[in-house]
């Protein structure tokens, strides 16, 4: 499989921490620091496709995403962000003379055996690709179920730094960026806005402490001052502790990492007076939502989001309401389009839909090559021989050789009155 170099991942996040402090309001920021060579120890696949496993003649892509739990609003965006790209594929004549297949699972939200039951049933229906799962730990309790059954997950919302440096064998991916792009960009953010003391309240889990993590590291090498990082368990039923912690420091602003769980905290802020009214209050992708069923108005006004992804085209925006009409929620809808488009074509480039086949084309067909923008497109260029750039409604999604997007996309959000939110800018960045 694809080699992985520690060493070029540990370039990178130094590049990114230094770049992002310098780059903002939308100009795309650029580093010489060269990789390191990669890691040769590793086997790597030959590329002629006489060489690569053959699957059966039909890509069979299988969508692990939040149908319940605390990221359930992301699941029908996400849906169908896949749904519109199975329908454009097979339009456009589908994937080795076959219509693509797509069969359903829900990942849950760290729930028991929601997650590994629902894999096993896809890898049963011959899922050569799951697309899944939305948080970063439910995906991490599922990698070596897909991956050692030979099987490529690529997840359109795991933003957590662990995956940089799992032991995948070559067969993760995603389209959303690591946090360490998300980091650099809340902690520009933070410093921008004139806060020196900063404290951070953050779920417990891979995707929380490795944001919160990477925020203080940046943060502090601005030279602020982080006065607490708590972590809390997600599923307590209270977080008055915690916030009565991070209150004492009588910070400046707070950076609350969390998913559903801020429905609960937002309360135990303002009544320990670090709410949005007393304190600057910054939220991040995984509670970046419409809260306006949940608080009174103007709860929320003036708090600032982070949020990775490409401003949504009304192009996109008006196809992906085209299989899904009452959606609301548009989140991580292009990155899940991108992330079977991406493995559609990497399929048509093996000439096998076996997922260590499409493993070995992810990279090659997502940079260095024409430019294309649409799978009709692109995969006419790769059947006339040619190599081929896939730059997706999400941005260029050009993986680097941890699977990741190598630039991507931070936008920054506002709240308003009504509890929503609208953006203010957004930031481009190499990883």
């Amino acid at each position: 499989m694809r080699p992985r170099s520690s060493i070029s991942r540990t370039a990178g996040v130094l590049a990114v921490s230094a770049l992002l402090l310098a780059a903002c309001g939308g100009e795309e920021a650029t580093t010489t620091d060269q990789p390191a060579e990669p890691d040769t120890a590793s086997e790597t696949p030959s590329e002629s496709a006489s060489d690569l496993p053959q699957g059966d003649g039909q890509l069979v892509i299988g969508t692990l995403l939040p149908q319940t739990g605390d990221l359930a609003f992301l699941g029908p965006p996400e849906f169908a962000g896949v749904d519109l790209a199975v329908q454009e594929i097979n339009q456009a004549g589908g994937v080795l003379d076959n219509d693509v297949k797509q069969v359903k699972g829900d990942s849950g939200d760290g729930t028991p055996n929601v997650a590994p039951s629902n894999t096993r049933d896809l890898l049963n229906a011959g899922a050569d690709v799951i697309v899944g799962a939305a948080s970063s730990s439910v995906s991490l309790s599922v990698i070596d179920q897909i991956t050692n059954a030979g099987a490529v997950q690529i997840s359109p919302a795991n933003t957590s730094t662990a995956f940089d440096t799992y032991d995948d064998g070559g067969l993760y991916f995603r389209t959303a960026p690591s946090d360490v792009l998300q980091g650099a960009v809340m902690a520009n953010l933070l410093a921008q806005d004139g806060n020196d003391n900063v404290a951070i309240l953050a779920r417990q889990d891979s995707y929380g402490e490795a944001l919160a993590n990477q925020v203080e590291k940046v943060f502090e090498s601005s030279g602020g001052n982080v006065t607490d990082k708590v972590f809390y368990d997600a599923n307590a039923s209270s977080f008055g502790a915690e916030v009565q912690q991070i209150a004492a420091g009588k910070p400046d602003a707070v950076v609350l990492i969390a998913f559903n769980e801020t429905v609960k905290i937002v309360p135990e802020m303002i009544d320990n007076n670090i709410g949005p009214k007393n304190t600057n209050v910054y939220f991040v992708d995984g509670n970046t939502a419409d809260y306006s069923k949940d608080f009174p108005k103007g709860t929320l006004d003036g708090v600032k989001a982070t949020f990775p992804g490409a401003e949504l085209t009304g192009d996109f925006r008006q196809r992906l309401l085209s299989v899904s009409p009452d959606l609301e929620e548009f989140t991580y809808g292009p990155e899940s389009y991108d992330a079977t488009v991406l493995a559609a074509l990497a399929t048509v480039a093996a000439g096998s839909d076996a997922g260590e086949a499409i493993a070995t084309k992810m990279q090659e067909v997502s940079e260095g090559g024409t430019e294309c923008t649409a799978f009709e497109e692109c995969k006419q260029l790769l059947q006339d021989g040619e190599d081929i750039d896939y730059n997706g409604v999400s941005g260029a999604v050009e993986f680097n050789d941890t699977g990741s997007p190598s630039s991507a996309t931070v936008g920054i959000f506002e709240y308003g009155p009504k509890n929503d939110y609208s953006n203010l800018d957004y930031v481009a960045g190499q990883i």
